[in-house]
């Protein structure tokens, strides 16, 4: 990966696959480096003729690291978000999002098919919302619409105290390992929990980018701060692909539902068994179904504009 500045920012960003080829970008979720998007994810676009690009989120990562700025109080800020109560935040969804654009201006890189999970996916639909030019799909993964109602704001309180839970020093690489582990174990899809430790490889790669605590608390007040999307979404015009799993036991399936239903025009597809993660067993599926919505999407754009009457 490189360097890339970017509103401000250093960006660490990698591309792949051929030089003119139309591109995907995949936004990670909060507090993870882009090394945890799955190979096959990433091989699956590239082989379908797309060039990615993969990148670290701010406080995440080689990215810039604000550590400048002070640790949150994850807790209280949940508490505040639980009971509808602003939450101040060093930055929000939106600055995460003009990140993202600028990194697209310094690759120069016009229009793009976005992909986002989780907080990604967040982010993703406030780039389609916001800066709708630039964007020739979106595709939200396991993510919500900020909708503060309780079933569909917030899983399992175990899945939760699980992300937030202290993680190891960074430089102890084994221990982060059994960390991911530990955390995927518990927000992991149920019907690919026997897959959990060919998933060492990546947890691995994840290890050796690091991981950064006081970035994570940052990220997650980013979250709770942007608070209700709903109204933004409505405005989403790019065609919207929302996937989301039947057993996610962080983002409940409800908020995928609800994205949907405030996208309009967005097809939502719902994988049985599938948890908060990136299950192998259903990686190649998610990346056709990925790929064959960006094509979709191109062939709309393409097609001629009916006459006036």
């Amino acid at each position: 990966m490189s360097l890339v500045a970017a509103n401000g920012l250093q960006i660490d960003a990698e591309v792949h696959g051929e030089p003119g080829a139309p591109v995907v970008l995949l936004i990670m979720g909060l507090g993870m480096p882009a090394a945890l998007w799955p190979d096959p994810v990433v091989q699956t676009l590239t082989g379908a003729g797309y060039r990615v690009v993969t990148f670290d989120n701010r406080d995440a990562g080689g990215s810039t690291r604000f550590v400048d700025m002070p640790v949150p109080n994850v807790l209280s800020a949940i508490w505040r978000a639980l009971r509808r109560r602003p939450v101040s935040a060093p930055y929000t969804l939106d600055d995460m999002a003009a990140d993202t654009i600028g990194l697209l201006d310094a690759l120069g890189i016009d229009r793009v098919h976005v992909v986002g999970a989780s907080m990604g996916g967040m982010i993703g639909q406030v780039i389609a919302a916001q800066y709708p030019a630039r964007v020739l799909s979106l595709t939200s993964i396991m993510s919500n619409s900020g909708n503060p109602e309780r079933r569909i704001a917030f899983g399992r309180w175990k899945a939760l105290r699980a992300i937030i839970h202290k993680p190891p020093p960074p430089d102890d690489h084994e221990a982060v390992v059994q960390h991911l582990m530990r955390v995927f174990g518990v927000i992991g899809s149920p019907a690919f929990r026997h897959e959990l430790e060919s998933m060492r490889p990546l947890f691995e790669r994840v290890a050796r980018r690091g991981l950064y605590r006081a970035g994570t608390s940052r990220q997650l007040l980013a979250i709770l701060a942007t608070g209700d999307r709903r109204p933004l979404l409505q405005g989403i015009t790019a065609p919207t692909l929302v996937l989301h799993g039947a057993d996610d036991p962080l983002v409940p399936v409800a908020a995928g539902i609800d994205t949907a239903a405030n996208i309009p025009g967005s097809r939502l597809e719902v994988f049985p068994g599938m948890g908060h993660d990136f299950p192998p067993g259903l990686m190649a599926r998610v990346a056709t179904r990925v790929a064959e919505h960006c094509r979709a999407a191109e062939s709309v754009a393409r097609a001629p504009s009916a006459p006036a009457a």
